[in-house]
């Protein structure tokens, strides 16, 4: 994929796709893009099938069933407290559902905390949480994977190493870094932290990319660089889950939109087959 992808935060109906290298990403252009639809023999990298939880007496959620594929981004909408939260920490092995199945590449698993969803290539950037803020870029990007050196019984970081798989990371997801690899995580943006994260979960081998609310709070070109990223991310293979309560720029990056309310799924869409208005409509009518 070309690196000059552009996205624009007032986009309308408009889909995302790659703009040639040179075009001038600045001016936050969009053009549409032909949703392929998916196949009969298309297998979903995560399903989840009839999914209810619950805490006490309060329901978070009622017979969910959503699927995920490989090279495409399916939006999770919904307003507070539709129950997005709840699903992506099952999806994630933060939860246990109390019904349901999670099936991974066509076979049903169970994911007992979020090690096990790691281990399967599922990464999940929380909203809060994408960095550390004490620590340098380098460290944030190879944190848990660390490489080392060492000598008879002693181990230490190998630094050149850290910062060559840092730049690699950010060159794959087409990130121009230009401060130095050095840079705590408190003195970057929150775009700039949203982009080191999906990096991390790229360049360590995540087939489900699971995105929490990345968007939020951000400015609108740093909101327009973080969803550049989700669509190289896309374009490099992975399934994403993009969840957000901003429709708009759901519609700018996603093929698939399912729609939350009260705990349960009320519309599953691709792109071209709903507008801002339906998703408007329809959240109102059930909210």
């Amino acid at each position: 994929m070309s690196k000059g992808v552009s996205i624009t935060d007032s986009l309308g109906p408009a889909v995302a796709r790659p703009l040639p290298a040179g075009s001038g990403s600045d001016d936050m252009r969009t053009l549409t893009r032909k949703i392929e639809p998916i196949k009969a023999t298309d297998v979903p990298v995560i399903e989840a099938v009839g999914l209810s939880k619950g805490f006490g007496a309060t329901t978070a959620l009622v017979d969910v069933s959503l699927k995920a594929y490989s090279g495409r981004i399916l939006a999770l909408l919904g307003d507070n407290g539709a129950g997005k939260s709840t699903l992506i920490k099952i999806l994630s092995g933060v939860f246990s559902p109390d019904r349901g199945e999670l099936r991974f590449n066509g076979k049903a698993v169970v994911l007992r905390n979020p090690n096990d969803a790691r281990e399967r290539g599922i990464a999940t950037v929380f909203q809060d949480l994408a960095v550390c803020e004490l620590l340098s870029v380098t460290r944030n990007i190879i944190l848990g994977r660390e490489p080392q050196r060492s000598f008879g019984p002693f181990k230490w970081l190998d630094l050149k190493r850290a910062d060559e798989m840092a730049r690699s990371a950010l060159h794959q997801l087409g990130v121009r870094w230009e401060r130095g690899l050095d840079e705590r995580g408190a003195n970057i943006s929150g775009g700039e932290r949203q982009s080191l994260a999906i990096a991390r979960a790229m360049y360590f081998g995540s087939s489900l990319l699971i995105l929490d609310e990345p968007t939020s709070a951000l400015a609108v070109r740093q909101a327009g660089k973080v969803l550049d990223h989700i669509v190289t991310a896309r374009d490099q293979g992975q399934a994403v889950i993009f969840i957000t309560h901003n429709f708009r720029h759901a519609l700018a990056v996603a093929d698939d939109l399912t729609v939350l309310a009260q705990g349960k799924v009320v519309g599953n869409f691709r792109r071209d087959e709903v507008e801002l208005d339906d998703l408007t409509d329809l959240v109102a009518r059930v909210g």
